[in-house]
């Protein structure tokens, strides 16, 4: 499915290294119209355009997009996006992606111009996790994790989770990230209650879910339903730092919600 990204604007994924080029060509065909740089010497036999210098492709596409993802190291990122900045309000979203696609990293205009949507889109595809440095956002510290049945309203969704953050004594002023599990990508009433509330989605690995010594209520029926020990609580302690669950999984009306906090130092 084609993943949208601030409508029509215009994004390029740049792939430096013959390791990274599955990755960037990858992310790629997620995005609708999305174009793809790969180096001269990355990514045999893949269709392309070419660069054969990092800097010199960064100074004759700055000004083109709107947004910008880099597999590529991020000191060499920033020498090649450094003598074409201007302002926050104009500069492009750029995220930066190790090669292997471990982090995605909001480099810069992350809340103006989008970076910060743009890594959790991206490290939803791939699995990542994201990096997000803005103020505003890290001082956040609450998760929702929720699971829900194909199909569910927008609407009741959106109820939950409201009631889950109330019984859960915060307020939706506080929460960071929505998260659900990677099998719920495509559900259409938890993206637009996501969307309808301006907060990011992230989407958790199933193999994470699976594979987490995290300690949570199993679920024989979501088990039985999706081959998952659970989603809610899983969901809401990994898509975040040094979590503990503050709500336990709680049942609105058939959608099943879950509250974490992260604590930090």
């Amino acid at each position: 499915m084609d993943i949208g990204w601030e409508g029509d604007m215009k994004l390029a994924i740049i792939g430096l290294s013959k390791e990274g080029s599955n990755l960037a060509k990858h992310i790629a065909g997620r995005f609708s119209g999305a174009h793809l740089f790969l180096h001269a010497e990355a990514g045999d036999g893949m269709e392309a355009r070419r660069f054969d210098s990092i800097m010199a492709l960064t100074a004759d596409i700055v000004c083109k997009y709107r947004g910008l993802v880099y597999v590529a190291p991020c000191g060499l990122v920033v020498r090649a996006l450094a003598p074409h900045l201007k302002h926050k309000t104009t500069d492009p979203a750029v995220v930066v992606i190790d090669a292997v696609g471990r982090f995605a990293v909001s480099l810069l205009s992350g809340h103006e111009g989008g970076a910060n949507d743009l890594t959790i889109a991206v490290s939803n595809i791939i699995g990542a996790e994201p990096v997000i440095t803005t103020t505003t956002e890290a001082l956040k510290t609450i998760i929702v994790g929720v699971g829900c049945r194909r199909g569910a309203e927008s609407s009741k969704i959106l109820h939950a989770i409201e009631l889950a953050v109330k019984e859960a004594g915060a307020s939706m002023e506080q929460v960071r990230l929505l998260a659900s599990a990677d099998i719920k990508a495509d559900e259409e009433g938890l993206i637009l209650a996501a969307q309808k509330l301006g907060i990011p989605l992230r989407f958790i690995p199933s193999q994470d879910i699976r594979s987490t010594t995290r300690s949570f209520e199993r679920s024989h029926f979501v088990e039985e339903q999706v081959n998952l020990p659970a989603v809610a609580e899983p969901v809401a302690l990994l898509a975040g730092r040094r979590t503990q669950l503050i709500l336990s999984r709680r049942i609105y009306n058939g959608v099943t919600a879950a509250v974490a906090r992260e604590s930090f130092l």
